[in-house]
C-alpha cells in the first residue's frame, strides 16, 4: 500500500509544476511512481484530481478542494515536526522529574529557582517520593536514583557520590556511650531504614567488600528525615546518607560514629532516563545543570570531615 502522505506530497508538487516529469525531480522518485501514487489517491477519492492530455496536465475542481485540505494537512505535519526537531535543540516545554523525598526536598527543590531563571522555557513538575517508579507507565521524563541501579534498560549518568554516615545525637551517646565497633552496634537502640537494601535489621558497611552488620532498635521508617528527626531528640544511632544528615553534624547536633568497619562507599547519585540516542534537550539541559551544581564536591559533603 502506497503511503498516503508521500500521495500528498506528490499531489501538491504536480499541480504547484503543472507536470508529473517536474514533480517527480524535485520528489526525487521516477515519474512512474508520481503516476502510481496519482492512481492510488483517485482510486481511493472515486475521482479524477487531474484532466491529462498528451500536452497538458489541468487540476479538476475536486482535485482543487482536495489540494487545499491536502495543504493543510502538509503544513500541520510539518510544523509538528519542526515543534520535536525544536525541543531536540531548545529546552522547553514540560520536564517531569521524579526524586527520592528526602533527597529532592533538601538538594534538588533549592536549585530550582535558578534552573528556572536559566531556562524560561521549561516548566518542571518535580514528583517526590520513595518508590521506585516506572518512567514508561507513569510517564516520567527523568529520575534521580540513587545507589544500585536495578533497571539495566535505562540510560544512567553517574552526578555525585553518596556518603553513608553512622551518628547519634550528644544527649544519646552521653547515656548510652559511644560504639567503637561494628559489634557493639548490638547493644545500641539502631534505628531502621526499611527501604534499605539490606532491610531494616542489616546496615551493608565495607568498602569494595560489603559486609552486612546485624541490628536492632524500637524504631523503623521508610523516610530518613522521620529517623532523622527521632536521632536529633537522642532516640537512638542513625545510618543514613550525608544529604540527610550533613547539616546537622556540621552544627554539632549530631555526632559521627567511627566504627573498626568503614561506611558504605559504594552509593551514587544517578540521572536515569529513558534509553534514547538523542535525549530531548529539557532532559540534557536539567542533567548537566545537576552534575555542573554537585561539582567538583556535592554540596551535602562540603566542609564535612
Amino acid at each position: 500500500m502506497l503511503d498516503r502522505l508521500t500521495g500528498l506530497e506528490v499531489l501538491s508538487k504536480v499541480a504547484g509544476s503543472g507536470s508529473l516529469s517536474a514533480a517527480a525531480r524535485v520528489l526525487g522518485m521516477s515519474p512512474t511512481m508520481v503516476t502510481k501514487h496519482l492512481a492510488a489517491l483517485e482510486t481511493r477519492l472515486g475521482t479524477r484530481l487531474f484532466h491529462r492530455t498528451t500536452r497538458r496536465l489541468t487540476i479538476t475542481e475536486a482535485g482543487r478542494r482536495y489540494l487545499d485540505l491536502a495543504e493543510r494537512v502538509l503544513g500541520d505535519f510539518e510544523a509538528a515536526e519542526n515543534a520535536i526537531a525544536a525541543d531536540r535543540v531548545e529546552p522547553r516545554g514540560l520536564l517531569r522529574l521524579n526524586v527520592p523525598l528526602a533527597f529532592g526536598t533538601r538538594q534538588i527543590a533549592p536549585l530550582m529557582a535558578r534552573f528556572a531563571a536559566l531556562y524560561p522555557g521549561v516548566s518542571v513538575e518535580l514528583g517526590l517520593n520513595d518508590r521506585l517508579v516506572d518512567l514508561i507507565e507513569e510517564g516520567w521524563d527523568l529520575a534521580i536514583r540513587i545507589g544500585t541501579l536495578r533497571d539495566s534498560t535505562l540510560v544512567a549518568r553517574r552526578l555525585a557520590p553518596c556518603r553513608m554516615m553512622i551518628c547519634a545525637a550528644p544527649s544519646y551517646l552521653a547515656a548510652h556511650g559511644t560504639p567503637r565497633s561494628a559489634a557493639d552496634l548490638a547493644g545500641h537502640n539502631c534505628l531502621g531504614y526499611t527501604l534499605a537494601a539490606a532491610g531494616p535489621s542489616r546496615w551493608r558497611m565495607g568498602g569494595k567488600t560489603a559486609v552486612d552488620v546485624t541490628v536492632s532498635g524500637n524504631l523503623r521508617a521508610n523516610n530518613g528525615d522521620a529517623l532523622l528527626a527521632a536521632a536529633l531528640a537522642g532516640q537512638g544511632v542513625i545510618y543514613q546518607p550525608t544529604f540527610i544528615v550533613g547539616d546537622e553534624v556540621r552544627a554539632g547536633r549530631l555526632v559521627p560514629v567511627t566504627l573498626d568497619v568503614p561506611p558504605s562507599d559504594l552509593l551514587a547519585v544517578h540521572a536515569v532516563y529513558l534509553p534514547d540516542r538523542t535525549p530531548s534537550a529539557k532532559v540534557r539541559a536539567f542533567i548537566d545543570y545537576l552534575a555542573a551544581a554537585f561539582a567538583p564536591q556535592p554540596p551535602w559533603d562540603r566542609d564535612l570531615a
